[in-house]
Parts: C-alpha cells; sequence; structure tokens
C-alpha cells in the first residue's frame, strides 16, 4: 500500500533539503493543488454542463471520474514508490497530473473533459501519501508533528477556498480557467521538491505486483462507477448494458475479495478487518466522509439550480464550513487524544447530523446568512471528526500493518465517496420527478384558483403553463433535497452508535503513527 510516515522516518530521517521553508512549500502546494481539484469544480458543474451540452446528471461525471481513479490509483502508490524512489515519482506524478489539468480546460465535449479527469485523477493518487511520507522524513524527530499539523493545514484549506476560488473564476472568466490555474503551482511544486530532495536517499526494488488484484479492482470497481452514473439515463436493468455491467462487477470484484484475502502481497489489505477497531473505524469513515462529501457536491448544485446562487455567491455561501476547521486542527491534533476519541467522534456526527435536519427544513425563501451558518456549523463536526476516527481505526495495528491500515483506509474512504456522489445526485433528480407528478396532480382546470390565474396573465394558457410548471420544478428539487438532507441526518446519528463498536486503548502502537489524511 501506501508509501508512509512511519517507514519514510524509519530510513531516511537524517537527510535534510537545503531550504527546509522551501522544500515543505513545494510539498504543501502541491497537496493544495490536489486536494483543491476535489471541490474547485463542484461549484462550476452547471456552467460546464450548459457549456458542453450536458446534464446535471452527467455534469456529475466530472467528479466521480477523478474521485474513482483517485482511489484505484491509491494502492499503487507503494509499488511506484519502491520502484522509481519516492521523490521520483511524487514529481512525475505532479507534473504529469499539472499536464492533464492543461488537457481538461481544453477539453470540447463532455467525453472528453471526463477521460482527461480520470487520468488526472490517477496522477493524483499517489500524490497525498508521498507528501505525507516526504515531509515527514525531511523534519526532526521532535519536529514531525508540525510537519504533520501543516499538512494538516493545507487539507482543510484547500476544500474551503475550491469552492470560493471555482465560484469566481467561473462568474469572472470561463470554467476552463479552473484548470488552467493549476499549470504555474504544479510546476513551480515539481521543480522546487526536484530541486530540494535531490540526493535523497531511496529504498529502491523491484517488488512484486498483485497484477489480478489490480486488475480485478480496475474492472469491478469501474464497472460499479459506471453503473451508478449511467443508470438513469439508460433506465437501470431494462438496459442490456448495466445488465453487463453488473454481470462484470459483481464477478471482478467477488473474484477480487477472495484473491485478496488469500494472496501473500495484496494490492489491498483486508486480512486487516480482522482488526475490531480497524473494522469499525473504517466503516464509520466510509459511511461519514460519503455523506460528508455528498453535501459538498449537492449544496452548491442546489444554491445554483434551485435558488437560482450565481457561482462566485454558491462559492461564497458554501465558504464558512472551513473556518472551524482552522482554528481547531492544530488543537484538536494536539489536545484531542486526551479525551475519550468516541465521545468527540459521536459529537462531531450529532452536529452534522444537525447541520443536515436544518438544510432539510429549508425552504426556497431561504436567505444568505441562514445556508453560510449551516455551513458554518458544519465545519464543526468536521474540525471534530477525522483526527479521531483516523486515530481509532489505527490504534489496533502493529508494524506494518499501519501503512496497510493508512493506504486502505484512504482508498475506501475515496471510494466511498465517488459512489456517493453518484447516489446523492440520482436521488435528488429522481426525488424530484416523483415530487414534480406529486404536485401536478393538484393543478385543475377546473379550479376556480387556476381559472382566476390564468384571466389574470391575459387568458395566455401556454404562458400560465409555462409559469406554473417552473414554479413546480422548483419546489419539486427542494422537497426532493430536504428529503435526501434528512436522511443524511439519520446516518450521521447512527454513527454515533457504530462508533462506540471501537475499544480503547486509541494510541498507535509501535512501528507508525496514527495519522492519515483528509
Amino acid at each position: 500500500m501506501a508509501s508512509t510516515a512511519a517507514t519514510a522516518t524509519q530510513s531516511f530521517g537524517e537527510f535534510r533539503p537545503s531550504s527546509l521553508p522551501l522544500a515543505t512549500l513545494g510539498l504543501s502546494l502541491a497537496t493544495f493543488m490536489q486536494v483543491l481539484d476535489l471541490t474547485i469544480a463542484n461549484v462550476s458543474l452547471p456552467t460546464i454542463a450548459g457549456n458542453l451540452g450536458a446534464s446535471q446528471d452527467q455534469s456529475v461525471w466530472v467528479i466521480t471520474s477523478f474521485t474513482v481513479a483517485n482511489a484505484i490509483a491509491l494502492p499503487l502508490t507503494g509499488f511506484l514508490a519502491r520502484t522509481f524512489g519516492e521523490v521520483k515519482t511524487f514529481v512525475w506524478a505532479t507534473l504529469l497530473f499539472t499536464l492533464f489539468s492543461l488537457l481538461c480546460g481544453l477539453s470540447t465535449s463532455l467525453g472528453m473533459l471526463v477521460f482527461f479527469r480520470a487520468i488526472q485523477g490517477a496522477m493524483a493518487g499517489p500524490m497525498y501519501p508521498l507528501t505525507q511520507s516526504l515531509l515527514v522524513s525531511i523534519y526532526p524527530a521532535a519536529k514531525r508533528g508540525m510537519a504533520l499539523a501543516i499538512l494538516a493545514m493545507v487539507t482543510v484549506v484547500a476544500p474551503i477556498a475550491g469552492p470560493v476560488l471555482g465560484g469566481w473564476i467561473t462568474g469572472d472568466y470561463s470554467w476552463e480557467w479552473i484548470f488552467f490555474i493549476n499549470i504555474p503551482i504544479g510546476v513551480f511544486a515539481a521543480l522546487v521538491v526536484a530541486s530540494q530532495l535531490r540526493g535523497r536517499p531511496e529504498d529502491i526494488d523491484k517488488p512484486r505486483i498483485d497484477w489480478i488484484g489490480l486488475i480485478t479492482l480496475i474492472l469491478g470497481v469501474g464497472s460499479l462507477q459506471i453503473l451508478l452514473d449511467k443508470g438513469n439515463q439508460l433506465d437501470w436493468f431494462q438496459s442490456n448494458t448495466i445488465v453487463a455491467l453488473a454481470i462484470v462487477s459483481a464477478i471482478s470484484l467477488t473474484v477480487f475479495l477472495i484473491w485478496e484475502l488469500t494472496d501473500d502481497q495484496p494490492i489491498v489489505n483486508l486480512r486487516l478487518f480482522r482488526h475490531r477497531n480497524f473494522a469499525s473505524g473504517t466503516l464509520v469513515l466510509v459511511l461519514a466522509y460519503a455523506a460528508f462529501f455528498s453535501i459538498g457536491l449537492l449544496v452548491p448544485l442546489w444554491l445554483q439550480n434551485t435558488l437560482e446562487y450565481t457561482p462566485v455567491w454558491a462559492g461564497l455561501a458554501t465558504a464558512p464550513i472551513g473556518i472551524i476547521p482552522v482554528l481547531l486542527t492544530f488543537w484538536v491534533g494536539k489536545y484531542g487524544a486526551r479525551l475519550d476519541l468516541r465521545w468527540l467522534a459521536s459529537f462531531a456526527f450529532v452536529v452534522m447530523g444537525l447541520t443536515c435536519f436544518m438544510r432539510g427544513g429549508f425552504t426556497t425563501d431561504v436567505d444568505f446568512y441562514h445556508v453560510a451558518l449551516a455551513q458554518l456549523l458544519q465545519g464543526l463536526g468536521v474540525a471534530l471528526f477525522f483526527m479521531p476516527i483516523l486515530t481509532i481505526l489505527l490504534s489496533d495495528l502493529s508494524g506494518r500493518e499501519v501503512a496497510d491500515g493508512s493506504g486502505t483506509a484512504t482508498f475506501l474512504r475515496s471510494l466511498g465517496g465517488s459512489f456517493a456522489a453518484s447516489i446523492t445526485t440520482y436521488l435528488w433528480t429522481r426525488g424530484g420527478v416523483v415530487e414534480h407528478s406529486n404536485l401536478v396532480e393538484h393543478i385543475s382546470a377546473y379550479s376556480s384558483r387556476v381559472r382566476n390565474a390564468i384571466e389574470a396573465s391575459g387568458g395566455q394558457l401556454q404562458q400560465y403553463a409555462a409559469g406554473i410548471n417552473r414554479v413546480i420544478t422548483q419546489q419539486a428539487t427542494q422537497i426532493s433535497f430536504n428529503h435526501l438532507f434528512d436522511g443524511l441526518g439519520f446516518i450521521f446519528i447512527a454513527l454515533v452508535a457504530v462508533v462506540w463498536l471501537a475499544k480503547p486503548p486509541f494510541i498507535a502502537r509501535r512501528g507508525g503513527a496514527a495519522s492519515g489524511g483528509h
């Protein structure tokens, strides 16, 4: 699995770059760029869909293609790092990420954009785990906590900047520039890291790669993601294509599970689920991140498509979610372990659940203040969520299991976010159609109110029908949005019970630090 801080500190702890601040800047900028791309496109999806002639459902492929390719590439990080070296792998991944960012911006069709986004996501796969490994390895032992705090701050700030930056660029310039801005950042970061970490000792060998595991993983996850993305468009299992994708996915994932549980060097170490804390912690992480990722995708779409916000204002309305995490991340990392982490995580899930219920009560008349307030309050849950769960899931692992556990949890978390994006978008769209039908049933040509409204519009039935249909569509999507967020709220509340399946102590054993990525 992914190369981690633990292995780096053991082998390369004596290497120091000529300028530690400059090396830190280069690594942090690359991570900032990669994490930024998870959210920067969210507020731009309606504009991208309009410019490229795609539907709302289809535009979500821009997000899911990136996240699923990113998840599939994550398990290859360790193999690539041991084969080519951590520094070289990081530099080339950053440069290729930058190249495909350019190609994303030059895309002239949704198909081109989705294809280049998938490759961009694959290139991003090794970047975060290698950033963690390289950062920790170049800092003295006494300051490695600071290195991880810097990385945590970057991964918190980037998702905040994403919607605001994406909204501003899309509103004042064009959506292509949300990808073009990666070019100077990526080139600068790659050159800085290459120069500052030149000569760093590398433990290079020729490890065996689990080809059967990798191929079945790609076939299984890829088929399932395409099934989820295109199911509604193709009328689900009435389509031979969907049936074929389901069969390929089921067979591939079954073979994958059996193989990974029996292979000596699996690409994803599923045997770690025999540990109680790892199993319960990973389950919580995947479900909570999936719900959190869904919120980050749905709120900007709702603001623009239902409330008719501009991309800029949609970005500003969603940005407050990052204020509290920026303020609390350092303190949670430093003092959180003194508490029972289950209580900390439970409080976080209650807060996130309540903010979902808050959105579930919104109407189309909700003002900017209440939208931003819900985002701000959710930030408290986000600030208290990641560190406790990551610490819990690594707490009963030891030795090399810590490295495998961190990589496996990150891989499953990324898949959870990708699948959730497709599922929640489908549920919102489908719910809007159902609610539209229900509301239309209450409109009757024989109603005196309807007849008076037609007369008030000058007797123009077609004009009245068009106007009332717009209102019904808006209300139907709002009702569907409310139901979906009520459901997300119940998921967060249910996770409170799941997190208590873990048992203390929650201190990672010798062989690695209980740290992970957002």
